[in-house]
């Protein structure tokens, strides 16, 4: 079975396309923003413009636009295709492009952009399951947490922050999705955001 892998919830453009574990075909991208402009023209340059015979897409937690445009873009080609589509954290999949170092170290914290001066933060055991929930947490809090290994786009400054640690930058990238375990697939894919809405609701009057 062919499936069309989506993550677009950092300042990486990513897709893929895999057939059990192998890789079929890929564009990896690290744009910063305008993912909107970029992620269909992305797939559409993959074999086949991309289609297969499902799709899973990153839910993030990320950038607010980017999860969206991500989410969005997998729904509506899952509805035209007529094909399943399923989600995942966005935080595993960083985890499983370090899949290799994490089960050398024992488990790992992966630690990723999260706006506001906040970082999300959460760690993983060496079979990429998640030791815990997800936490957006400020930086003096986040450096409360030991994992040795640290994993992400804010890995250095975590670790620098603590003053200990060992770092591994690193984006999100669709072609590490086939080393997740089944149990991290989401059934119904919905934008994770892992902090509350920045806007709250206005009081009636």
């Amino acid at each position: 079975m062919r499936q069309l892998v989506i993550d677009s919830a950092s300042e990486a453009c990513s897709v893929a396309l895999l057939e059990g574990a192998n890789l079929v075909d890929y564009r990896h991208e690290v744009i910063g923003r305008g993912h909107v402009e970029r992620l269909v023209p992305l797939i559409a340059e993959l074999i086949d413009g991309g289609k297969a015979d499902a799709i899973v897409v990153g839910c993030g937690p990320g950038s607010f636009a980017g999860v969206r445009i991500g989410v969005a873009a997998a729904r509506g080609l899952a509805l035209g295709w007529q094909v399943p589509v399923q989600g995942f954290s966005t935080l595993a999949l960083v985890a499983a492009g370090a899949a290799e170092a994490i089960a050398a170290a024992g488990g790992g914290l992966v630690v990723m952009e999260g706006g506001h001066g906040q970082w999300f933060v959460q760690p993983f055991n060496p079979d990429l399951s998640p030791r815990a929930d997800l936490r957006s947490l400020l930086p003096d809090d986040a450096a409360a947490l030991t994992d040795e290994l640290v994993v992400g786009n804010r890995a250095e400054l975590f670790v620098s922050h603590r003053g200990s640690g060992r770092a591994m930058t690193m984006l999100p990238d669709a072609r590490a999705f086939g080393r997740l375990p089944s149990t991290a697939l989401l059934d119904q894919p919905s934008p994770i955001y892992g902090r509350a809405a920045d806007a709250k609701p206005m009081a009636r009057a």
